[in-house]
């Protein structure tokens, strides 16, 4: 019988992927071997090239190259055991299919320990997240708030992305499957009740969003890029068309969106007033509109010290602060509809339930002048997605 010394020393020599002794052998940049034709199938087999053991990822496939003094060491190796312990050559060992499977299901089995280990810290984290936030929106003491506010909602704990996890399909492991499945379907419960994560989560979204100057209000004013809108002093002379507004300072982006998820983001900085939603491609354009879901508008307004919901003076929205850039995302198949306070990363309101059945485009209100109170623009800003 073999000692425990030598089968640990026999270890060394075996490929991880086929559990044999390397053939053609080759070492990844994390030092990890592998045979050439095994780590070449497995990395042909996926769409994200990393390293079979510790999963470290590669930019770009390795060229791997044979690593010509490891392999004399196998063919040392392999020589000095068909030696044998008398030096005649020792019988061919056969090892059974079950045991191969069996083998390999085991360290299949050591891999998802890890990864369950794994999500089960970055939930535990996120939960104390959680606690942690809940704490501190019932703070009185304005400095611990102002302090603690950065390390917990601007620096989300870092996360793994879970997605490119797999376990190998051919070991017939679907209990493990379900078992990580499960996990990440809890973290992602968990990360969506930290508004700082959702968001950032959401800005992978982000649309180019440009106005058009045919549905413009003919009192708007629309820079050459299309990125801003502000509110003139006089009615320009505009030829009228059934796409613009005639009664209220409205604007609506080029382009509509009839599927997917769509966000983007408009600086309100400097102004009092301000309108900001989307739009339903049916919206009626003249006369008096009362902006609300039934007339195809979903959108948030201030007036003055308050925020309100579709614009009605007795839906004032609880916000610690007022926003001065607001993110608008839409998930078209899911019916919903969510405001955002960029800058202090927290969640405004969403409209959910909605069912649509037309083109949804980006609705803008930079408000009337107020005596030069207002003149700011509204302003379509790039998504920074290094938060």
């Amino acid at each position: 019988m073999a000692s425990s010394s030598s089968l640990q020393s026999e270890e060394r020599f075996l490929c991880s992927l086929c559990l044999n002794i390397f053939t053609e052998p080759v070492t990844t940049s994390c030092g990890h071997n592998f045979c050439m034709a095994c780590v070449t199938k497995y990395w042909n087999s996926k769409d994200l090239c990393q390293c079979p053991l510790c999963r470290e990822t590669f930019s770009r496939r390795p060229k791997l190259r044979v690593n010509t003094t490891f392999r004399e060491v196998v063919e040392n190796f392999k020589k000095m055991r068909e030696r044998g312990r008398n030096g005649s050559p020792p019988k061919p060992k056969i090892v059974p299919c079950d045991v191969c499977t069996e083998e390999k299901q085991k360290a299949v089995e050591r891999q998802a320990e890890g990864l369950i280990k794994e999500l089960e810290q970055e939930i535990t984290d996120l939960k104390r997240r959680c606690t942690d936030l809940k704490q501190l929106s019932h703070s009185e003491d304005h400095l611990q708030l102002l302090q603690s506010f950065l390390s917990l909602v601007c620096n989300p704990p870092p996360t793994k992305s879970w997605s490119v996890i797999s376990v190998h399909s051919d070991l017939f492991v679907g209990t493990l499957r379900r078992a990580v499945s499960q996990l990440d379907e809890t973290l992602n419960k968990e990360m969506e009740k930290l508004p700082g994560v959702k968001l950032k989560r959401i800005q992978q979204y982000a649309v180019d969003v440009t106005l058009d100057p045919d549905t413009a209000h003919p009192s708007l004013i629309l820079s050459e890029d299309g990125k801003q809108v502000r509110c003139g002093n006089t009615l320009q002379n505009l030829s009228d068309n059934p796409k613009r507004f005639d009664c209220h300072r409205f604007v609506l982006g080029k382009n509509g969106f009839s599927s997917g998820r769509f966000y983007y983001e408009v600086t309100v900085k400097g102004k009092t007033r301000w309108n900001l939603g989307v739009a339903r491609e049916s919206t009626d354009r003249k006369g008096i509109i009362t902006p609300r879901p039934e007339d195809g508008l979903w959108t948030v307004s201030r007036r003055d010290e308050n925020v309100y919901l579709n614009g009605t003076l007795n839906s004032i929205l609880s916000l610690r602060e007022k926003p001065q850039k607001v993110g608008m995302f839409v998930d078209y198949e899911e019916g919903q509809i969510s405001f955002y306070d960029v800058e202090a990363r927290s969640h405004i309101y969403s409209f959910t339930g909605c069912t649509f059945t037309e083109k949804l485009y980006p609705f803008l209100g930079p408000s009337d002048n107020d005596d030069s109170q207002n003149s700011a623009p509204l302003i379509i800003s790039p998504v920074n997605h290094t938060h």
